[in-house]
């Protein structure tokens, strides 16, 4: 037997602002249960028996984000430009443009400084 992907966690000041961005980044409703709140607050749960992968919990924690992701999202779209130019209207923020190993992607921030990248396809 072997473990599978169940979610991917985020540590957050407000669960719900955060769980809000990345509903709106990957067309992925909100769950109602638990309900969301600024302590806690998940996607993906309502379509995860569909195969869009697996579910995003949000939860607050004390502590502020101090250091760069250990660990980070990697998105990708046919589109890249268009597509950073919607996560910036969403409240993202453009870091860098990387163009390295045959590949192009940017560094983006959600809103509260969560590092991800989007690619191009």
């Amino acid at each position: 037997m072997s473990a599978h992907l169940a979610n991917v966690t985020f540590d957050c000041e407000d669960a719900l602002t955060v769980a809000r961005f990345w509903s709106a980044v990957l067309d992925r409703p909100i769950s109602p249960t638990p309900e969301p709140s600024s302590g806690f607050a998940c996607i993906g749960t309502v379509d995860h028996a569909d195969g869009a992968g697996p579910a995003w919990l949000f939860q607050r924690v004390p502590e502020p984000r101090t250091a760069k992701n250990r660990v980070h999202v990697d998105l990708a779209s046919a589109d890249r430009e268009a597509e950073v130019t919607r996560l910036v209207s969403l409240g993202a923020r453009r870091l860098d443009d990387k163009d390295e190993y045959g590949f192009r992607w940017t560094i983006m921030a959600d809103v509260e400084g969560n590092e991800f990248c989007i690619a191009q396809e």
